[in-house]
């Protein structure tokens, strides 16, 4: 699978919140910091995610984003399918 800087981005963000206590929203500038993603492009990222009900946010002193669900309920082709990506599948053979 071939992913573009958009979708590898939203990939890693969200294993990123996956990694963290879910009653804790964690700030996007901290996500930014941690995976080294541009704060400006993550946040374009984090408002498709939220459209498509993967990530909530809380508003407020200690504001940000948690997941929607758990990870292990949500395919990698859900977070790039809601960033707008095509995923480019190659074929694999054992040889």
């Amino acid at each position: 699978m071939i992913l573009s800087t958009k979708g590898r981005y939203a990939v890693m963000a969200m294993v990123d919140l996956a990694l963290q206590p879910q009653a804790r929203p964690v700030g996007l500038a901290t996500i930014a910091d941690r995976q080294e993603i541009p704060l400006a492009y993550l946040e374009q990222i984090f408002a498709r995610l939220k459209q498509q009900g993967l990530v909530k946010s809380v508003k407020g002193p200690g504001g940000g984003y948690r997941l929607a669900r758990a990870m292990a309920d949500t395919p990698i082709s859900d977070i790039v399918a809601a960033v707008e990506e095509s995923i480019k599948m190659t074929r694999c053979e054992a040889h």
